[in-house]
């Protein structure tokens, strides 16, 4: 996950959000639709997760809402720090922070990634059903350059289980507990009302739940 930071006004931490299970959204080759999961939610979804990286000494709750097709995402971090919001049609990345009460956007010109969006850079392996949050859904081992992992992706695209190492070489888990589907309004995808953007000079990945680096010089601009 990428991170927010600091500011003029004095914006200081970052989003805790783990970047667990991240797989690229370009796709590299071509599978048949038998041989893989669906790769985006097929209905707009709301759905709560216990995120858990290796070594953590307990799962964190994160909240996130996905649109058909998997064209918006967003990703609150536990205890309500922030926010991230991404346009996958646009490639536009944005960060809220709502103890300080500001956002800040830019292109992610190399694409996007995130832990709960699949792509055909992998290669995949049926292995059964099963049952997570009430929901049905089917195991699929995942095979990346970087190791392995086991998702149960649901018939229309969410994924409510995912367990092992993701595309950046990252060990852990995430399990939904809670699915909810209806239509999302357009304000999910925003930054809250009265927020104020903040340029930014430069932003800091991290992959800990709660970590991140702070980074001071940018300036604070009225206005979405």
């Amino acid at each position: 996950m990428i991170h927010p930071t600091g500011a003029r006004a004095g914006l200081a931490g970052a989003l805790a959000v783990s970047l667990m299970t991240a797989i690229a959204v370009q796709p590299a080759r071509a599978q048949s639709d038998a041989d893989h999961p669906p790769l985006a939610p097929a209905r707009d979804v709301q759905v709560q997760y216990a995120v858990q990286p290796d070594g953590a000494p307990a799962p964190k709750t994160i909240e996130a809402w996905f649109t058909a097709n998997g064209g918006m995402m967003r990703i609150d971090s536990p205890e309500a720090m922030g926010s991230t919001i991404l346009n996958r049609t646009t490639r536009q990345v944005t960060i809220v922070l709502n103890k300080q009460k500001v956002y800040t956007q830019f292109d992610a010109h190399n694409g996007i990634r995130n832990p709960f969006l699949l792509d055909l850079s992998m290669q995949f392996t049926r292995k059964g059903k099963a049952q997570v949050a009430g929901v049905s859904c089917t195991e699929w081992g995942v095979v990346s350059g970087r190791g392995t992992a086991t998702a149960c992706v649901t018939d229309d695209g969410v994924i409510l289980r995912e367990d092992g190492v993701d595309g950046d070489g990252m060990k852990g888990r995430l399990e939904a507990t809670r699915v909810t589907y209806g239509p999302l309004p357009a304000s999910t995808f925003q930054p809250p009302e009265g927020y104020q953007m903040v340029t930014r000079h430069r932003v800091a990945p991290s992959h800990a739940v709660g970590s991140g680096q702070p980074v001071t010089g940018g300036v604070a601009q009225s206005g979405q």
